[in-house]
């Protein structure tokens, strides 16, 4: 499985976050990333490898960033690429995820006839599209990922940041035996 980490603070979260990744750190992982708002805008680094190539990348291109989400991979879809590195983000937001989305071919065809363009081989991303196209339709962000995640299926834990909301971070985590309805807890 992976990590990830959301951190809302009061001063540049990324160093922080990366910290909150190593310590979740318990086997090898392919790639790593953090997203943040930096003035409300969405700003990402990634990295292929192991978690410190990803402290690389920071010490020559720090975020400074207020709210922040990371992750750490191990890939189920998609190569082990920084392409295919968590975040996953559109203009509107960006997400983390560990699990698998069972449906995602499914959604991914969907969201594709709707215009939706795909970067990556994952799983993940039609989670942000799906989230995007909800946000696209009038919807606010608590709205949009509360209309999404009952779409798929499978076992997943899931962080929210969105552009321009820089008080706002949304986690999820569902795990659903096939036909009982999202939200409802059980073991």
């Amino acid at each position: 499985m992976c990590g990830i980490v959301g951190i809302l603070g009061k001063e540049a979260v990324a160093t922080q976050v990366v910290e909150a990744l190593r310590r979740l750190e318990y086997r090898g992982y392919d790639s790593a990333g953090v997203a943040t708002l930096e003035h409300g805008l969405l700003t990402r680094r990634r990295a292929e490898g192991k978690l410190k190539n990803l402290e690389i990348r920071l010490s020559s291109e720090p975020l400074e960033g207020l709210i922040g989400i990371g992750h750490t991979r191990w890939a189920t879809h998609g190569k082990p690429n920084e392409t295919n590195a968590h975040p996953h983000a559109t203009a509107k937001l960006a997400v983390v995820h560990n699990g698998i989305i069972e449906n995602f071919r499914e959604l991914r065809a969907e969201l594709q006839a709707d215009g939706y363009v795909f970067e990556t081989e994952t799983d993940t991303e039609i989670v942000a599209h799906l989230v995007t196209r909800a946000l696209d339709r009038g919807l606010t962000p608590v709205d949009a990922v509360a209309a999404s995640l009952p779409r798929l299926r499978g076992a997943f834990a899931l962080a929210f940041l969105f552009e321009g909301q820089e008080d706002l971070l949304i986690g999820s985590a569902d795990r659903r035996p096939e036909g009982l309805p999202a939200g409802r807890r059980h073991r």
